[in-house]
C-alpha cells in the first residue's frame, strides 16, 4: 500500500494512504540501515511504501518499509555532525521563507543560504517579510530594498501581517493549489502566519525571548495541512536558528546565485571561482554596484564552508 507522509514527529509518522485513510506508522528497521546518512530519512511529503505488521492482531500497525523516489527536496547541513544532512521535506511545489526585519531579524546571510539551496535542489521560492505591522519608518525602507533586491533577482516578495491581516488573501491565492513549504527562523510568525491561512489549524505560537531577542520554538514536528477552498497544501515546520548547506562543490556554487551565473558567462575563464582571477565580469559587475555586496559576502561564506566542511548555528 501507498501513501503520502503527512505528519512526521521524529520517530512516529502519520501516512495519508491510498483508501483516503490516516494511518499512524513506524520505519522498518532495515529502512534505516540503508545508509541514509541524515537525522531524518523520512519526511512529510515522501511518498512512501507501507505495509501492515505480520503476526498481530492490531490492524494500525504499519512500517513503512521503502520511499519512493522524490522529485525534490529542501535539504540543510545538521547540527549534529554525525549525521549530514537533515531534510525539511519533499516533494514540493513551491517553497516560502517567512522573514522579518526585526523582533528577530532574519538576516541576508540566511536569506541567501536559504535560496542557493532552493535552487541546487530546483524548488521554487519566494519571501514573504511578516510583522509588516511593527515595522518603524527605517525598518520599513530596509525591507523595501530587501524586496527590490530580490524581486531583481527573481524571487517573489509578499508583505504580510499575521496580526492585522493585512496581504493575507494576496498571499491565500498564491499558495491555492500547490505544496508548499513554509520555513524561517523561530520567532518569524510562522504559526502565527499559518493560523491566519488555515483558520482553525490552532497552531502553538511563542513569545520572543526577552533574553537573547530570539524566537521561542513552538513548532515541534513537520506536518502538512490541507488549505481551506483549495486543492493545496501547507508544510509547517519547526523554525531553524541557522542554515549549514550540504552537497555544494566550489566550482557549483555561483550556478546556484542566479544573478551571478548569468553574469559568469563573460568572465575570462570557464572555471573561474569569481575570488581573484584577472577578467572576472562577477568582481567588475560587484564593483559596478550590478551584484549586492550581501550577495556576493554570501556566495564567499558558502566556498568557506564547502572548504573547511563546517556547520555554522547561527548567522548574523
Amino acid at each position: 500500500m501507498t501513501g503520502l507522509v503527512i505528519k512526521n514527529t521524529g520517530s512516529h509518522y502519520i501516512v495519508l494512504t491510498e483508501d483516503g485513510v490516516e494511518r499512524p506508522c513506524l520505519a522498518k528497521g532495515n529502512l534505516r540501515l540503508r545508509g541514509i546518512r541524515s537525522t531524518n530519512p523520512i519526511v512529510v511529503g515522501d511518498h512512501v511504501i507501507i505495509e501492515q505488521s505480520k503476526g498481530q492482531a492490531d490492524e494500525e500497525a504499519h512500517y513503512i518499509c521503502d520511499i519512493l523516489p522524490r522529485r525534490n527536496y529542501i535539504i540543510r547541513r545538521a547540527a549534529n555532525l554525525s549525521k549530514e544532512s537533515h531534510i525539511l521535506a519533499a516533494n514540493l511545489d513551491a517553497s516560502f521563507l517567512v522573514c522579518t526585519v526585526v523582533a528577530p531579524e532574519t538576516s541576508t546571510t540566511f536569506i541567501d543560504r536559504f535560496l542557493a539551496t532552493a535552487e541546487a535542489y530546483r524548488v521554487p521560492t519566494e519571501l514573504v517579510f511578516n510583522k509588516i505591522d511593527l515595522y518603524t519608518p527605517e525598518d520599513t525602507a530596509y525591507m523595501h530594498g530587501l524586496i527590490e533586491l530580490y524581486t531583481q533577482i527573481g524571487y517573489p516578495c509578499h508583505k504580510v501581517s499575521a496580526t492585522t491581516g493585512e496581504g493575507i488573501s494576496e498571499l491565500t491565492q498564491r499558495l491555492s493549489g500547490q505544496i508548499t513549504l513554509f520555513s524561517g527562523h523561530s520567532g518569524v510568525g510562522k504559526s502565527t502566519l499559518i493560523n491566519r491561512l488555515i483558520p482553525g489549524a490552532e497552531l502553538r505560537t511563542g513569545n520572543i525571548s526577552l533574553a537573547h531577542f530570539k524566537g521561542m520554538h513552538t513548532t515541534t514536528f513537520s506536518q502538512m495541512l490541507p488549505l481551506p477552498h483549495s486543492d493545496g497544501y501547507l508544510i509547517d515546520t519547526p523554525g531553524i536558528k541557522g542554515f549549514g548547506t550540504l552537497e555544494m562543490r566550489g566550482q557549483e556554487v555561483s550556478h546556484y546565485f542566479p544573478e551571478l551565473f548569468r553574469i559568469s558567462e563573460s568572465c575570462r575563464f570557464n572555471n573561474c571561482t569569481h575570488t581573484h582571477e584577472p577578467g572576472c565580469a562577477v568582481r567588475e559587475a560587484l564593483e559596478q554596484g550590478s551584484i549586492a555586496p550581501s550577495r556576493y559576502a554570501s556566495y564567499l561564506g558558502i566556498l568557506e564552508d564547502e572548504e573547511g566542511n563546517k556547520y555554522r548555528p547561527e548567522y548574523k
